[in-house]
């Protein structure tokens, strides 16, 4: 970038940068995140666990925001340092100012993503399934590739993941794996990678070399927390026990620590076997059961503003959101907002962030 046109856009910057300190509030965060703090260290607070959960969800998302917003005057402040240098004759700086200017940028970018996520369940932790679909032995492998892709993004964004659920491919790969993806806005990034995903390239598998297409699955669900009502009759609830499967100890040899739980009116289901205790699994199981009954719930509502308002979506179950294509050409494109990258060793690295945030500016049109 030509440096008075970086210039330029530095100058407009400082009211930028005034506008999101506004709009995210960021005196009364500030108030906030004292009050509840002095909430974590009264007597007792850990005996109440739903009310010390919900005050440190509080808290977290409060530094969130703070910590992102100090990050950024920090930068602004170093850019203007490094222009005034640079106006005084000291040249040498030029390049160390291109670097703190993307860097600012990009910054700016990231709060005004976040600003976006203002749906009712956004903040919640997010419940996250990768089946894999047509294309057997290919699709397993793929689902196994989305899922380190999906690892290395929470690592970066330091989310705590546990996986609920796993099913092996019959002889690679993966079948089917659910993670609980834990921290701040996870759900709400999250949403926008459900639905198909479609993978394009020479089979390792096949030894003609031709070109293959598989497709995984991709569902995810809010977490429910104690704030959110969803009412579960046990009369309604028929729960299995079984061994789990796959590699494994004794445990896996020995106990019935697996939980299934079908919902009868709905026939849903859930598992879980990854815990050694059964009470482990059939809590997390319950999780993903509630999740799940939340998101039909408001499934049921979207289909009825849709019958009102004469409204057709054509993004759905079943069509594909995104092609990660590797021969003959390298291309991951989002075929809901065209946002593509050229660059598909750092997409399948985890770099996944020009997506999701394309996809949150798209879903506000």
């Amino acid at each position: 970038m030509d440096i008075l046109e970086l210039k330029r856009e530095f100058q407009t910057y400082k009211n930028k940068i005034a506008d999101i300190k506004k709009t995210i509030k960021y005196e009364e965060r500030l108030e906030t995140i004292k009050s509840l703090e002095e909430k974590t260290t009264q007597e007792g607070f850990w005996n109440d666990k739903n009310y010390s959960q919900s005050i440190i969800k509080n808290l977290n998302e409060n530094k969130d925001f703070v910590d992102e917003f100090k990050k950024l005057e920090s930068l602004y402040h170093d850019e203007e340092i490094l222009i005034e240098f640079i106006d005084m004759g000291e040249e040498d700086f030029i390049n160390e100012l291109e670097e703190k200017h993307k860097s600012l940028t990009q910054e700016i970018d990231i709060l005004d993503t976040k600003l976006l996520l203002d749906g009712k369940y956004d903040n919640n932790n997010a419940i996250i399934t990768i089946h894999s679909g047509a294309g057997g032995t290919e699709a397993c492998d793929w689902v196994d590739m989305l899922y380190r892709m999906y690892s290395r993004w929470f690592n970066e964004k330091k989310y705590k993941v546990s996986q609920l659920d796993f099913m092996a491919g019959d002889s690679v790969g993966i079948k089917s794996i659910t993670l609980l993806v834990e921290g701040t806005f996870a759900y709400g990034y999250l949403k926008c990678e459900k639905g198909v995903h479609r993978l394009v390239r020479i089979s390792p598998f096949d030894a003609n070399k031709k070109r293959h297409t598989s497709f995984a699955s991709v569902d995810v669900l809010p977490e429910v927390d104690n704030e959110i009502e969803i009412n579960i009759r046990p009369e309604d609830l028929k729960i299995d026990t079984y061994r789990a499967g796959g590699a494994g100890g004794q445990h896996v040899n020995m106990t019935d620590s697996a939980v299934r739980i079908t919902h009868l009116p709905t026939g849903i289901i859930t598992t879980c076997q990854q815990e050694r205790s059964q009470l482990l699994n059939r809590e997390k199981a319950m999780k993903v059961l509630q999740a799940k009954l939340l998101d039909l719930e408001i499934k049921k509502k979207e289909e009825e503003m849709k019958k009102i308002q004469g409204e057709q979506s054509d993004i759905g179950w079943g069509n594909q959101i995104r092609s990660y294509v590797f021969q003959p050409y390298t291309m991951v494109k989002d075929h809901r907002t065209n946002c593509e990258s050229g660059n598909i060793r750092a997409v399948m690295d985890g770099d996944i962030d020009q997506f999701i945030n394309s996809y949150l500016r798209w879903s506000k049109k």
